[in-house]
């Protein structure tokens, strides 16, 4: 799997961000409630799954902060930015 440019990365989904290390791209997103984030997990992981590529992530009450990276290519690569891309369709729908 070939790493984005950083070029690549101008244009990123959303309110995804490129990490300072420029090893990752992350977001943290908001909800009303800890079931509410829970239920945004839970879909954003059969999403995950259905693409193969999966998030680090965590969640604190009515917060999930999430980034990807491909592990395997020690960066950012298209997968990456199509699971943002994925995550962020699914959340404005």
């Amino acid at each position: 799997m070939k790493l984005l440019k950083t070029a690549d990365l101008n244009a990123l989904p959303g309110k995804w961000a490129l990490a300072k290390d420029g090893k990752s791209i992350h977001q943290t997103f908001k909800f009303g409630s800890f079931a509410e984030a829970w239920s945004f997990m839970s879909r954003v992981a059969l999403l995950a799954e259905k693409m193969d590529h999966h998030p680090d992530w965590s969640n604190s009450y009515d917060k999930v902060e999430i980034s990807l990276s491909s592990h395997d290519a020690g960066g950012v690569t298209k997968r990456d930015v199509a699971l943002a891309q994925a995550i962020t369709d699914f959340v404005w729908v």
